[in-house]
């Protein structure tokens, strides 16, 4: 029987595990709550797609390897085969695809969602040992019966209560809290799985043929996880929120509401621009009453003209 250590590097994988799965869950919950305020076939087909790839790729299957590199067995190195790895990748993403679009087509009923649960708890259940079914290593592999079932449960319900969550929880702090019991769930899964592992070494042990290495393994997936995170937190931030959409359609109701803007008059002339402006006439335009005698007072430059006088010139001095 070979000594199994599932935490060679200490807390550091167990911590970073949790941190990916609470990651994952938390953009995950953000993606499946765009879901349904989608107004398309295609917009929910993609936040479907980013919300599986949050939860399936990140919060799952990224997971399970970062937990895994903490995992050694004495007397014997371990290799992995990279198409099985690859097809966890896949089992998981589309576990958690089928769930999402069983609860996010129609309305949200007990009926659908213990049908995704069930089906993303089994992928998940699936991937788990799949994944550890990619090991390769000088020696044979066991479970417990018991425990197995245990982790299947617990996959089961957890896969439950994060597509419950993925349909009802909103934002902010609900989010975060969903997030972090989740976490929980997969990781609480997750190593409830490893203990049900026993491993048989070989007699004549040798080296460990096929397979890839972990640091071989390692840095791809560390760099699919970096892009594949920061491309989920760019589509959200690109992507318009309630309250934009909102604004919008409040905005279209204003315009489509308004009343078509009736044809000004003609604003007043009171200093008779128009008349100015316009060509003189063939005919002089009739006189006009002179009440103050302008008339009268303009002659008082012309040469010779009389200084007018107020006095009557009937009345006798």
């Amino acid at each position: 029987m070979g000594e199994i250590n599932h935490f060679e590097y200490g807390w550091i994988t167990p911590a970073l595990s949790y941190a990916l799965s609470v990651l994952g869950s938390a953009l995950g919950l953000v993606c499946a709550g765009r879901i349904r305020t989608a107004t398309g076939a295609g917009q929910r087909a993609w936040w479907g797609l980013l919300a599986a790839w949050a939860l399936g790729g990140t919060a799952i299957w990224a997971m399970h390897f970062m937990a895994m590199l903490g995992f050694a067995v004495a007397g014997t190195r371990i290799r992995y085969d990279v198409p099985l790895t690859a097809a966890s990748t896949v089992i998981a993403m589309g576990a958690v695809g089928i769930g999402l679009a069983i609860v996010g087509t129609g309305r949200l009923t007990a009926t659908r969602l213990l049908a995704g649960g069930f089906f993303t708890g089994a992928g998940v259940a699936a991937m788990h040992y799949t994944g550890m079914a990619a090991m390769r290593l000088d020696g044979t592999l066991g479970y417990d019966p018991l425990r197995v079932t245990l982790s299947v449960v617990i996959a089961l319900v957890a896969a439950t209560v994060a597509l419950w969550l993925a349909m009802t929880v909103r934002r902010g702090v609900a989010i975060i809290a969903s997030a972090l019991v989740m976490g929980i769930a997969v990781n609480g899964m997750h190593f409830t799985g490893m203990s049900a592992l026993s491993v048989h070494l070989h007699e004549g042990r040798g080296a460990t043929s096929g397979g890839t290495e972990v640091s071989g393994l390692l840095v791809p997936i560390v760099l699919a996880v970096v892009f594949g995170v920061v491309g989920l937190v760019y589509a959200l931030l690109a992507a318009p929120s309630d309250d934009d959409r909102a604004g919008a359609a409040y905005v279209a109701a204003r315009l489509d509401g308004a009343s078509p803007v009736a044809e000004a008059e003609p604003a007043p002339d009171p200093v008779g621009l128009r008349a100015r402006s316009a060509p003189a006439a063939s005919t002089p335009p009739p006189a006009t009453p002179d009440p103050v005698g302008l008339r009268a007072r303009s002659t008082l430059a012309q040469p010779g003209a009389q200084f007018p006088s107020r006095r009557n010139p009937d009345r006798r001095p």
